[in-house]
């Protein structure tokens, strides 16, 4: 008897322990969403009576979607820490409060949440319903896009920069015939340097565009004190919404991609990457993304990898070269590196599209991390490894799907596209050894830049793998100071990928001779930079 009851003990004991261990390792349950996409047709934020539903507009929890009915209603399954949004439609805009950035989503925080240094996502009572109204809008004939890579502001000071350098050249363009008024902004992720209570400071600054503006996270927007990956964007996410999310616009089709895999007590602690909910979402979605728009996709970390250096899974890249690969106009946007430079995909990195993928590396806004000796404004040179100056990037985009990249140094009213340096003085009959460099901020590998001196012939230019002279000059001046020029220095110069040299002739007359440099954009056409150095004799 007493065997059999100590069996019985242990069975249930063993079943007691099974559903235990069952119900810690159970996903949160998940619960049902409704709601409604309608056209605000007054703007007040509030479905009255009259404005209708607007039909087909996806809505996703950023794993699965679904698709409004003719009423414009939907359902969906939402589990705990996930955020619901909509798609933003073509030829539609959202109702919003131009002193905020725009709102497409809401969080599904029912439970605790982690505690976080900077607060992550506060728990909410159980989501059940989320409307949201649309404004009918009349596309352009094309659109324009702003893009920044790398704001990444550590101190509140640095949030002055970002406002007064960046921002404000952005808003400075109003007063440029030449220039077409954006309607989209994109910031490519680390908006912070780790210090995640800026946001709100930040914002402020990024509002004053006036135009919805979109955010990508990076490494340096992780939660660091979380303990797995699932968590380490709850900050950013409060601030920012979804880490996966896509946008519609009449000429191109916008899908944000966290790609920083958080890897707690590691070394490296990240590394580039895509979770399987962003695959299931891209699975779900692209299928109905429309051919003949422009498919740019928006991450942080780069898809190739620099140097031979891991830095991306390769199983990611190929997995997500096979979603893309029957898409006919494909553009990856990418950050993080604080240089600039294209990538063009092809087979030798897994891209087996029928042309190559076009990566263009955006430089940062920050450019050096905000360092570098001040001018008379008091903002930071800020020059980037590869001597490119810190700015932002424009993203123009026709009706059937052809687009323009350039690059704009901020407050810089020339729109400078090459920077020039040559030797002030030489000696008249010297051997030609010392050359004319140009630095080609949008130069790819087969750019066509040429040089003459004094009006004379054409000259095709070599280009070259070395550092700029320009930022080398900075590095000696900073080695030689004895106090400091800045805050922080200029950073060390790299190899820089746009890069021209041309040798400047000593067997011309004594006096000055000018130096002119044109360079060949495939969107922008010609780009010309003048300058000029001296010959003089010289006595021994």
């Amino acid at each position: 008897m007493t065997v059999r009851r100590n069996a019985a003990a242990l069975c249930v004991g063993m079943v007691i322990a099974s559903i235990s261990v069952t119900a810690f390792t159970l996903e949160p349950v998940p619960f049902q969403v409704s709601g409604r996409v309608y056209q605000d047709r007054d703007g007040d934020g509030r479905r009255d009576a009259g404005e209708p539903g607007v039909s087909g507009v996806v809505v996703s929890n950023g794993r699965a979607l679904t698709r409004t009915g003719r009423d414009g209603g939907y359902r969906i399954d939402v589990r705990p820490g996930q955020t619901l949004f909509v798609v933003k439609p073509a030829g539609w805009r959202l109702v919003r409060d131009p002193a905020t950035l725009p709102r497409f989503w809401l969080h599904a925080s029912p439970d605790p949440t982690p505690v976080l240094k900077y607060g992550g996502i506060p728990q909410v009572p159980t989501l059940r319903r989320f409307d949201l109204g649309l404004q009918r809008e009349s596309p352009a004939r094309a659109l324009d896009v702003r893009i920044f890579g790398d704001p990444q502001v550590k101190s509140i000071e640095d949030v002055g920069y970002y406002g007064r350098d960046i921002v404000d050249s952005v808003l400075a363009e109003r007063a440029r015939p030449d220039v077409g008024r954006p309607q989209l902004g994109l910031s490519l992720s680390d908006i912070a340097d780790d210090v995640l209570s800026l946001y709100p400071a930040l914002n402020a600054q990024t509002v004053r565009m006036g135009i919805p503006w979109l955010h990508v996270a990076g490494n340096h927007d992780l939660d660091f004190d979380a303990v797995r990956d699932e968590d380490s964007l709850l900050s950013f996410r409060n601030a920012y919404g979804p880490d996966t999310f896509a946008w519609e616009e009449a000429q191109a089709v916008f899908i944000g991609l966290d790609d920083v895999i958080y890897r707690p007590g590691q070394r490296p602690a990240y590394i580039g990457g895509f979770r399987d909910d962003q695959f299931a979402f891209l699975e779900a979605y692209l299928p109905g993304v429309p051919k003949d728009r422009l498919l740019v996709l928006a991450m942080h970390i780069p898809l190739f990898e620099p140097d031979g250096r891991d830095t991306f899974r390769d199983a990611d890249r190929e997995r997500l070269f096979a979603l893309l690969r029957d898409y006919p106009r494909v553009l990856i946007l990418s950050a993080h590196s604080h240089t600039q430079q294209h990538r063009m995909h092809d087979a030798r990195s897994g891209w087996h599209g029928a042309r190559p993928l076009h990566e263009y590396n955006v430089g940062a806004a920050c450019g050096a991390f905000w360092s570098g000796v001040k001018d008379t404004a008091g903002i930071p040179d800020a020059t980037m490894a590869d001597g490119t100056p810190n700015g932002y990037a424009s993203l123009r985009i026709a009706a059937d799907g052809d687009y323009a990249l350039a690059w704009h140094p901020a407050r810089d009213t020339q729109d400078t596209r090459i920077g020039l340096h040559a030797p002030r003085v030489l000696r008249r009959g010297a051997y030609p050894a010392w050359s004319v460099y140009a630095n080609v901020y949008m130069g790819r590998e087969d750019t066509r830049v040429e040089y003459r001196i004094d009006q004379g012939e054409w000259t095709p230019m070599a280009r070259v793998a070395r550092a700029d002279p320009r930022l080398s000059r900075e590095n000696a001046l900073d080695d030689a100071a004895g106090t400091l020029r800045g805050y922080d220095r200029s950073p060390e110069a790299e190899v820089s990928t746009h890069l021209w040299r041309g040798a400047l002739a000593t067997d011309l007359s004594i006096g000055a001779h000018r130096i002119e440099v044109r360079a060949f954009d495939p969107w922008l056409g010609e780009s010309r930079a003048h300058t000029e150095y001296r010959l003089q004799e010289a006595v021994r």
